[in-house]
């Protein structure tokens, strides 16, 4: 059974890092493109990055410059470095795989990663205060 478990989720002030991590199972993994969307409270869900088989990256603007998305394909894993974090990013954050191949995420957009995906976890919150 496919199974996405998100951890490093925690509080920080502004203009401090996290590092999320994601571990997939029950499925091939270098099938899938796999991204990350968040949820805040009252709003809707984002995309903010995804990575394909190959290592190709793409970011929402609204993170760009700082969020790194990246994986160990021989570990089955996914990770996000969060830089400079904002106020603004405080979230409940979801790792997410999707069958759809990067120029299908781009021509859709990032921020729609969400309405793609086929498999996501439960995710990990972070919290980032002024």
């Amino acid at each position: 059974q496919e199974e996405l478990v998100e951890s490093g989720g925690g509080s920080v002030q502004a203009g401090g890092s996290l590092r999320l991590s994601c571990a997939a199972s029950g499925y091939t993994y270098s099938g899938y493109s796999m991204g990350w969307f968040r949820q805040a409270p009252g709003k809707e869900r984002e995309g903010v990055a995804v990575i394909d088989s190959a290592g190709s990256t793409s970011y929402a603007d609204s993170v760009k410059g700082r969020f790194t998305i990246s994986q160990d394909n021989a570990k089955n894993t996914l990770y996000l470095q969060m830089n400079s974090l904002k106020p603004e990013d405080t979230a409940m954050y979801y790792c997410a795989a999707s069958r759809f191949r990067m120029t299908t995420i781009q021509a859709l957009g990032v921020k729609a990663l969400h309405t793609i995906a086929d498999y996501w976890g439960q995710g990990t919150q972070v919290t980032v205060s002024s």
